[in-house]
């Protein structure tokens, strides 16, 4: 069993407040569960209006599938949200 720990840095600067920032997290962290049935939920940088930090936990069979579902993860995020992928950290752990 192997368990896929990412963490996603995302930049949205358009964005002028925090409920505006909430309206979109929220979103995001929403199609992400349904798509790829993952944990997910927004880690650090809460108080900051423009920058987005996603934290990622999924378990997987193989490490051909965490690394297709990490590959999946970020063209989601990319082709969904209108915010710039700043920074990517990605782990992997085995059971």
């Amino acid at each position: 069993m192997k368990v896929l720990l990412m963490s996603i840095t995302l930049r949205a600067s358009w964005v002028h407040s925090l409920k505006e920032k909430r309206m979109i997290v929220k979103s995001i962290l929403q199609k992400l569960r349904n798509k790829y049935n993952i944990s997910v939920g927004e880690v650090d940088k809460q108080d900051i209006h423009q920058t987005i930090v996603i934290g990622i936990a999924a378990v997987c069979g193989s490490s051909a599938v965490l690394s297709s579902t990490a590959l999946n993860i970020i063209d989601y995020i990319e082709c969904n949200t209108d915010a710039e992928i700043v920074g990517i950290e990605q782990d992997e752990e085995i059971f």
